[in-house]
């Protein structure tokens, strides 16, 4: 899929993270990828994450899923909306939507959360911490923008959402199947189905907090530093006032903390495993029956495409000039010159034929066979 008459570049420079855009329906075909019965189907999984957002004059209620079957019959003519969270893991048509958005590096992509809402449905006046692309796949829906928001903004008394208490448009626009807006984060907006059966894709980007960072970081650091490692003044000297903490003291005890925070290819090594941890970690896709190197050389030798896990998430970070470090599903893989253009094709396509020269390579198949019996990797099924 792609998008005609878009400049990424541009788009970059001058749109992303700065202001809100409409871009009117640039697809060369749209057609919408999944029907809203799939998607009803899927909130009753037990494995999806979902919310039912239902309005009336004077309140919003939220239910999470798994749903049952009948839920969504019982429901009355009061706007509603269905929200599912990361649909593209489960419908590869889904997840095509966001290949056009691949000038945004991986590793900044986190789901698409699709929504189906009846006429006046929505999720109310409300701001978000990251970036997100609105792609209208089905009926209409009135957006209005608004100002950027902060930690400061006032937002109403609810448990479950966080709807501004005080909203209002700077801009409004009506947008029909294939129209996309693009919201920078913090921005405020509001979304309000117009008729029955709409449908919005929702392609959200991660940003996380320097909060976050710094307390992820630090377990990290706190798992792996020995109990004995402890401040020493062997050097110490006799002061004038024994209540005085020194400057040389304040100087050991800080260069304890900062020569282990401060340590960027330990970071960039956990970070690299940290941000490529799949969506929903608790969901096992490791093979029942682990694969032998043998059992992969023969599959390679018979020329069956791998596959990636749609749940899966890929990158790497350059290691010099040629070498890579490649995450996989929060797990670090060390790739020497051999195999790092294997291991950077991984992180760019979804399906693809394994190169002959790589198949000879010791250290290129006990790779895939890692992969495959982590399940991040699959043999795609031969045809009867």
């Amino acid at each position: 899929m792609q998008l005609r008459d878009f400049d990424a570049d541009m788009f970059l420079r001058d749109v992303w993270q700065k202001k809100p855009l409409l871009i009117r329906n640039p697809w060369t075909v749209w057609s919408n990828p999944l029907d809203p019965d799939e998607l009803a189907g899927l909130a009753c999984e037990e494995d999806v994450e979902a919310r039912l957002i239902t309005q009336s004059r004077t309140a919003w209620k939220v239910e999470d899923g798994p749903f049952p079957e009948t839920r969504f019959g019982r429901l009355n003519k009061k706007p509603w909306t269905l929200l599912v969270q990361a649909v593209d893991i489960h419908v590869p048509d889904v997840a095509a939507l966001i290949e056009p958005f691949r000038f945004i590096p991986n590793w900044r992509i986190d789901d698409v959360m699709v929504s189906y809402a009846t006429d006046g449905g929505g999720v109310g006046p409300h701001f978000d911490q990251y970036d997100v692309f609105l792609i209208q796949g089905l009926g209409k829906r009135r957006w209005q923008v608004g100002a950027a928001c902060d930690f400061a903004s006032e937002l109403q008394p609810h448990d479950d959402l966080r709807l501004l208490a005080k909203f209002e448009a700077i801009n409004e626009w009506i947008l029909e199947p294939g129209d996309i807006l693009y919201v920078p984060p913090r921005v405020a907006h509001n979304g309000i189905a117009l008729g029955d059966d709409c449908m919005t894709y929702s392609i959200g980007f991660r940003a996380p907090s320097r909060g976050e960072l710094i307390a992820h970081w630090c377990d990290h650091l706190l798992e792996e530093i020995q109990d004995d490692d402890r401040y020493a003044d062997a050097h110490l000297q006799a002061q004038d006032n024994p209540g005085e903490i020194s400057a040389t003291a304040i100087a050991g005890l800080h260069e304890m903390i900062t020569e282990k925070m401060l340590d960027r290819k330990a970071f960039a090594r956990w970070f690299g495993q940290y941000n490529s941890m799949r969506k929903y970690p608790e969901t096992d896709c490791q093979i029942d029956e682990p694969l032998q190197v043998e059992d992969v050389r023969a599959c390679l030798d018979r020329h069956i495409p791998l596959c990636r896990n749609p749940a899966s998430r890929f990158s790497f970070i350059r290691q010099g000039a040629h070498a890579v470090l490649l995450f996989v599903d929060g797990e670090c893989f060390e790739c020497n010159p051999d195999i790092a253009p294997f291991a950077e094709q991984l992180c760019v396509q979804g399906r693809f034929m394994v190169d002959a020269d790589l198949g000879k390579l010791d250290s290129g198949i006990a790779l895939i066979t890692k992969l495959l019996n982590q399940g991040s990797l699959a043999f795609e099924e031969e045809e009867e």
